[in-house]
Formats: C-alpha cells, sequence, structure tokens
C-alpha cells in the first residue's frame, strides 16, 4: 500500500507527516518504525498523524487540528515542540490570512503564532508549551545531579561543565532508569552565559537528536531553576539556536523547513 508523506525538519529534528484520512491501517506503532527506518524507510525521528478536522466542528473545542506522534521505535510520546512546528507550518500555508495556529496534541492544545515565513518553505514560529514543572530540583539519576521536569512529557535535564564524556550512554541509560517507568527525555546542559545555555539531547524513543523543542525547554527551565540561567534564554543546539521565554508560561521560538514529499510503499510485495 502507498502511504503518503511529507517530510519537514525543526532545527534538523526531521519528522514525516501524514494526513489521518490516507493512514489506511491500524497497526500504526510498526508503520511508524517502517516508515522512519533511515536505510529501508524514508527515514525520519518520528512520524505524525494530522487531522485537519476543525475542533469547533467536533465538541466546540478552540483549535485547528489534532496532532498524533510516533518516535522512530513505534512508542507514541505526547508531544514534540520542533514536530508541532512543522504540523503548524503544513496547516498556515492553507491559512495564510491567519497569524496563529491552535493543534490539539497529548499534552493538549498547543497555540503557535507566525513570527516569519518565506514562500510557505520555511517558517518561524512561537510556540506556547505552557506551563512548566520542575518537578524535582536536586535528584540523583544513574549518579549524576539531575533536574527533573514536565514538559508536557517527561524531561530531565543534567547540568555539565562540558560534552567531553560519553552523554550517549549515560542517556540511553537515564532513559531507562527504574525511576522513569514510562522512560524519559534527556537532556545535557552546559552554562555558557547567564542567557545562554548549550545542550546535547537522547530523545526517549529516537536517541541522539541535533536538537528538540521539549528537550530545550526543559532545559532552559532547568538552567533557571539552579541560577545559572535567567529568561530569556537561547539554547545552543547541534542544529543552532532555539529561543526560550518565561513568562510564566514557556514560549519557544524555532524553525520549520518543508524538505519534499511523496509515497512510502508499505508491505511485502506479493509476486
Amino acid at each position: 500500500m502507498k502511504i503518503p508523506f511529507t517530510k519537514l525538519h525543526g532545527a534538523k529534528n526531521d519528522f514525516l507527516i501524514t494526513p489521518a484520512a490516507e493512514v489506511p491501517i491500524t497497526d500504526l506503532q510498526e508503520l511508524a518504525i517502517a516508515i522512519c527506518n533511515r536505510h529501508t524507510g524514508i527515514g525520519a525521528d518520528g512520524w505524525m498523524i494530522l487531522d485537519d478536522t476543525d475542533g469547533r466542528n467536533t465538541g466546540g473545542q478552540n483549535y485547528d487540528a489534532t496532532l498524533r506522534l510516533f518516535n522512530s521505535d513505534g512508542s507514541e510520546p505526547e508531544l514534540s515542540g520542533n514536530g508541532t512546528r512543522c504540523a503548524a507550518l503544513l496547516l498556515a500555508r492553507n491559512k495564510s490570512d491567519r497569524d496563529s495556529i491552535r493543534i490539539r496534541t497529548g499534552a493538549g492544545i498547543k497555540e503557535l503564532r507566525t513570527i516569519t515565513r518565506n514562500h510557505d518553505r520555511e517558517f518561524l514560529f512561537e510556540m506556547n508549551m505552557g506551563n512548566v514543572v520542575v518537578v524535582e530540583d536536586h535528584a540523583k539519576v544513574h549518579g549524576l545531579d539531575a533536574v527533573i521536569l514536565d514538559v508536557g512529557n517527561p524531561q530531565c535535564a543534567i547540568p555539565v561543565d562540558d560534552f567531553d564524556f560519553d552523554w550517549r550512554s549515560d542517556g540511553a541509560a537515564i532513559e531507562r532508569d527504574p525511576r522513569f517507568p514510562k522512560r524519559t527525555n534527556v537532556s545535557f546542559l552546559r552554562q555558557v552565559d547567564r542567557h545562554t545555555i548549550e545542550v546535547r539531547f537522547w530523545e526517549r524513543g529516537a536517541g541522539e537528536t541535533n536538537s528538540s523543542g521539549t528537550g530545550s525547554t526543559g532545559a532552559a527551565m532547568a538552567a533557571v531553576a539552579r541560577g545559572i540561567a535567567e529568561s530569556p534564554v537561547s539554547v545552543l543546539t547541534p542544529a543552532g539556536p532555539l529561543q526560550l521565554r518565561f513568562e510564566p508560561e514557556a514560549w519557544l521560538t524555532g524553525p520549520a523547513e518543508y524538505v519534499g514529499e511523496g509515497y512510502f510503499h508499505y508491505g511485502k510485495i506479493v509476486p
């Protein structure tokens, strides 16, 4: 069967998006693993199903679309900041008269405001990430000093002096630490100055990623909670900077870019 997709990325955190009406099967986890495979599939950090049914037509809630996300390992997280911006790009292209888009996610309805747009291919969005909860500001996880947060999904932020250690192995171990029954996202953050941190990401269900919207939000709030940064915070990721401000809700500013589109041929070929 042919599964249509559009590929986009948010600061090199890449996603495939398929309209909900074009998903003909129910084994979504298996399909997510197949389509995200970088050798035998299209390749992405995650696959998303976008239902552009207006919420006002289905019970009166104020949202423009519903987004369902699967990681490359088939797991289904609550939220992706970078992924939600990618979905907002597709919606904003068809709503050129609108400055804001509201998307229902597993972590609630998120509002995104268009800052700039370039020929419907590159957008810069400001996204309301909601209230960030510091669950524990001084924790020990896998023997490391940590800040535990809820950003709509679980986050574990590790302050470090540098990245000259095997942080990937630590991230993989922390992701599955027993204190996180549903696993966790992991970020390693280094202070640059009072308004800047540098971060590396190990995402639940995807492993190392070039950037993370929710991870950047968690890392920035962890730095603020520890007193090593103050709002606004520029988060330096391997893919470039993302901007966070807290007032007190978190607002994340970052890019989304269209890559291409096509069909993924799913299933075995029968002679």
